[in-house]
């Protein structure tokens, strides 16, 4: 059973699922056929799936192709091992899939608040020898920097390459950028877990190898967790606008206490911070804070159950001792005013405790 009293503020890991995902998600398991079969049940649940796949398209505004997927982590899989272009480049702040996925590829170097600058992708991508797959993603799943992917992709497709952006963190949230590959997570903006998607703006770009998804993935399609994703991303998203009022209420009272932001300086989403709290260490932050209720994070879901410094902030520059001492914050749909005053009290709860000590 949830404890209703403890406070999530955990969204850039996952989001609950919504109502209206549920309940997709259910008439999903009432079509159990699979739809790949040729009977009439088998294509009573194509037709099913590419209803979703039309709507999926048409609430992002996506004249390309989707494949979708078991979730972002295979949709990057599949992007970075079937593209066709043979060199690869790719930021060194992007999600940790992607720097496993991409072993080979070639490092874009960022700013101190870890931008991509679009002079320095130009120069790469001048000396490079035919066309490359660019890795950048649209917002960093640790800092909440958001990358100016107009700019980057203008620069990738006048040398003749292709951008790949990871919009895990932005789906629902901001407009698609005019990339040739981009990833979506369903957990992210209320879906349920496992499942997820890779658009396609020209599958030219791409090398089929059989399977379902016109070729380009194998493996029986989640059809209910693929209508749970569309509903959710169907959902409306008018709580986003109060997002970057909390947000400023967390930097103005962080900053004001003796802590600090990271990549204050840089364009990021409002849903998404991490802060700065001198003097203790982020292991410890965060069980303080889940000992008295509250769901927070350093670093991406993927890696902070590890003690190793961010890849992120050490691209960025940060000192090794900031960066083993701060913790991300993200926002979503269920957080009020309430939620943000708590946390910011017991951020200075620990911080005071921590100087006393």
């Amino acid at each position: 059973m949830t404890d209703t009293k403890r406070i999530y503020l955990d969204y850039a890991a996952t989001a609950p699922m919504l109502d209206a995902a549920k309940k997709a998600c259910m008439e999903g398991f009432e079509q159990w056929a699979n739809p790949s079969s040729p009977h009439g049940d088998g294509r009573a649940a194509q037709s099913m799936l590419e209803n979703t796949r039309r709507r999926f398209k048409d609430v992002l505004n996506w004249k390309g192709d989707v494949i979708f997927t078991s979730g972002a982590s295979e949709a990057i899989q599949i992007a970075l091992a079937k593209s066709k272009p043979a060199t690869q480049y790719v930021s060194p702040v992007e999600h940790d899939v992607v720097l496993r996925f991409a072993k080979n590829a070639k490092s874009i170097p960022v700013d101190m608040n870890g931008l991509v600058v679009p002079m320095n992708l130009n120069h790469l991508l001048r000396a490079t020898d035919g066309p490359a797959l660019v890795a950048i993603q649209s917002v960093n799943n640790e800092t909440g920097v958001i990358q100016d992917l107009d700019a980057l992709a203008k620069v990738t497709r006048d040398q003749g390459s292709y951008l790949m952006a990871d919009c895990s963190q932005s789906i629902g949230k901001m407009p698609l950028p005019d990339a040739d590959l981009i990833i979506v997570a369903g957990h992210k903006f209320g879906g349920p877990p496992g499942v997820g998607a890779l658009l396609v703006k020209d599958l030219r770009l791409m090398q089929a190898d059989g399977g379902q998804e016109q070729g380009y993935r194998s493996g029986t399609q989640n059809l209910p967790y693929i209508m749970a994703m569309t509903a959710a991303l169907e959902a409306p998203v008018n709580w986003v606008g109060r997002s970057a009022e909390f947000r400023q209420h967390l930097d103005d009272a962080i900053r004001k206490e003796g802590g600090s932001v990271i990549a204050e300086k840089a364009p990021r989403i409002a849903t998404i911070a991490s802060y700065h709290m001198p003097g203790v260490a982020a292991n410890t932050q965060l069980i303080k804070f889940d000992m008295a209720g509250f769901s927070v994070s350093a670093g991406s879901a993927c890696s902070s159950g590890t003690l190793k410094t961010s890849h992120v902030l050490e691209a960025m520059g940060a000192d090794p001792q900031v960066a083993r001492e701060v913790t991300r914050v993200s926002i979503g749909r269920d957080t009020s005013q309430a939620h943000i005053y708590a946390f910011i009290d017991k951020w200075k709860s620990i911080f005071s405790e921590s100087r006393r000590s």
